[in-house]
């Protein structure tokens, strides 16, 4: 029997379909996305619960008239399916495939380009204005999840939103998630119109028994609704969005095709902004994903009956280095404390959380809020870090320099994922971090060159008088060069390997990538000196003047974008003090980084053993 997914191949094409078919097609969009994000890994949990709302959407919108504007946007694997990209599924997120976020480049259904929270609404203002600035009538519909309303800039959009005189459709999806459980006010807020029945049920039965009433039902009901706000108030604590300016629809079940659409239909009418509140179940459909929904979040391969994995990690990460050291260092210092934005899980402070509730914080999706709040505790006397991605530790650019670096504050950034992160592409690549922290001054920047390094520089970084970032990668800790573990020297480099024809000062991840370029060298009888450089910020001066006395060429490797990076630091310093010596800077090209595995990004980047091996020949054969 053909499903009926087989006959949606283009943008709107769900319209064809019955309105008695659409939990068929629901079910068989779920297991096509079950089945297929098995084999790629990608976002799971998210996906399944927005399928019946992502279905009254296309069937509500007339795309690409119309714009569709997808928060984050790791929840857009059904709009996908539904604007022809069903056959692309099999490269979902693979090099040179479909994306896992909306991408204008796949389609001209996807109408912006998203990743990170909370932005959605003030891109769908921005569309809005120039709509009606155009004279155009087409909808403009944000989707964003209950977890987005902690992050600030969503609260500055409501606040202008609220003046509109013309339509804009705001649709809350709401499982009371962000990618842990989401915490705060707003959470909070939200809980009380979700389990609100009271007033709901209350408003629809005075309705119904009053306008029964002849001659004068119909005009007391219009009376009261023209005054509903004082039943509101009498029944909720507040009413956030209507006190803002805008209309509430809601809470609606976000797994009600119909119901769904009606309120759709009901809220283009207004000419304001409108927020429609559904209520959906993160990850519906598959048992171990509406289980363990945080688990399920974004996955690796796995198996479709169990639910396991199907690559069984060997080593610890990154992460769980930096979880257990943190647990370690807060043993003997109560004045350690930890704060995360929403990622208490991602960030490996779900056993910190749990072994000191009363010094652990999650902020919420709020990065910027994060960091202010930080340099307050520091202020106080305690000792905070600050556990982010790198991605996201851009929204927090001026709260770094502002509140903790200008007033000297000893806050921790302990920035995890940072340099080619794989998969999920380039709006969540950490390769701008050190070019955006180390000219802050006041501010130490630092990168391990193993797992024993990232211990130490963490428990250096609690114990220096001053603010410190340390970066390290997604994946696998290296526990490589072990055997090299000289004490950290504020902004002093390590010497792993004297040679004297090649110099390589390799920073962070990129010391194990030197080391194997070294010994390759070596095999060749090429000399080579390999320095783990430790500290992007200060730059060790005297190493490099150490080394350009005795060696031909000088290398610098590092998991960042060539401008502004340590590699152009050492530059500008070799122009300076008018160095004579070939200098090669293997750095991240100054572009956004698509999504790929992480090995096939650095061979295709020259980041890899092999492609700067071969750079070195080249380098080296102009010599002669």
């Amino acid at each position: 029997m053909p499903r009926l997914l087989d006959g949606i191949n283009n943008a709107n094409d769900i319209k064809k379909i019955k309105a008695q078919d659409y939990d068929k097609l629901a079910r068989e969009i779920r297991d096509f996305l079950i089945q297929n994000v098995s084999q790629t890994g990608g976002h799971l949990a998210s996906n399944l619960g927005v399928v019946e709302l992502t279905m009254a959407l296309h069937l509500f919108l007339n795309l690409p008239q119309d714009k569709l504007i997808w928060d984050v946007g790791h929840q857009a694997y059904t709009h996908k399916v539904l604007t022809g990209r069903k056959n692309l599924f099999s490269t979902l997120r693979q090099m040179d495939g479909m994306s896992g976020f909306p991408k204008r480049e796949e389609s001209v259904c996807d109408s912006f380009d998203t990743g990170h929270s909370s932005t959605a609404i003030s891109a769908a203002l921005g569309l809005v204005k120039a709509r009606d600035l155009n004279g155009e009538n087409n909808k403009v519909v944000a989707v964003l999840g209950d977890g987005a309303l902690t992050g600030g800039m969503a609260f500055e959009a409501i606040n202008n939103a609220g003046r509109l005189k013309t339509n804009l459709i705001i649709v809350l999806n709401d499982n009371n998630m962000s990618i842990s459980e989401n915490v705060g006010g707003m959470a909070n807020y939200l809980a009380k119109l979700r389990t609100n029945s009271k007033y709901t049920g209350f408003k629809e039965n005075m309705e119904n028994t009053l306008i029964q009433m002849p001659g004068v039902g119909k005009a007391l009901v219009d009376k009261l609704k023209r005054s509903k706000d004082a039943i509101k108030y009498f029944m909720l604590p507040s009413m956030f969005f209507e006190d803002m300016g805008l209309t509430y629809i809601g809470p609606i079940d976000g797994h009600n095709i119909s119901q769904m659409i009606t309120a759709f239909e009901a809220a283009s009418r207004a000419k304001k902004a409108v927020v429609v509140h559904v209520l959906t179940r993160k990850g519906k459909g598959y048992k171990p994903a509406e289980k363990y929904p945080s688990r399920y979040h974004s996955v690796e391969t796995f198996d479709v009956v169990s639910g396991s994995p199907l690559k069984k990690e060997k080593v610890d990460s990154y992460t769980k280095v930096f979880s257990d050291t943190m647990l370690r260092l807060a043993q003997s210092n109560d004045k350690l404390v930890a704060i995360t934005a929403a990622m208490p899980s991602g960030t490996g402070l779900t056993h910190f959380m749990k072994q000191y509730p009363d010094r652990f914080f999650d902020v919420g999706i709020a990065e910027e809020h994060a960091v202010t709040f930080a340099a307050g505790m520091a202020m106080g006397g305690y000792k905070p870090v600050v556990a982010i991605y790198s991605t996201f530790m851009q929204r927090s650019y001026d709260q770094i320099i502002h509140d903790v670096c200008i007033n000297n504050l000893p806050v921790v950034f302990a920035i995890d994922r940072a340099g080619i992160t794989g998969r999920d592409g380039k709006t969540h690549q950490g390769i701008f971090d050190l070019s955006f922290l180390s000219h802050i001054p006041n501010l130490t920047v630092m990168a391990p060159k193993n797992r024993y390094e990232l211990e130490e520089m963490l428990a250096y970084a609690v114990s220096y008088d001053g603010p410190v970032a340390v970066r390290y990668p997604k994946g696998d800790a290296y526990d490589g060069l072990s055997e090299y573990r000289a004490p950290i020297v504020h902004g002093k480099s390590e010497v792993l390997k004297q040679g004297s024809d090649i110099a390589i000062l390799a920073l962070g991840s990129m010391v194990k990538t030197g080391a194997e370029v070294a010994e390759t060298l070596e095999k060749e009888g090429i000399s080579t000196s390999l320095v783990n450089v430790r500290f992007a910020s200060p730059i060790d001066i005297e190493i490099i003047d150490e080394l350009t006395k005795k060696h031909k060429i000088l290398v610098s490797m590092e998991e960042n974008v060539r401008n502004g990076g340590y590699g152009q630091k050492v530059a500008d310093y070799l122009c300076e003090s008018k160095k004579n010596i070939r200098y090669i800077n293997i750095s991240v090209p100054d572009e956004y980084i698509e999504h790929g595995g992480v090995s096939e990004l650095h061979k295709k980047l020259g980041l890899d053993a092999e492609s700067i091996y071969n750079r070195i020949r080249e380098e080296l054969n102009l010599l002669k």
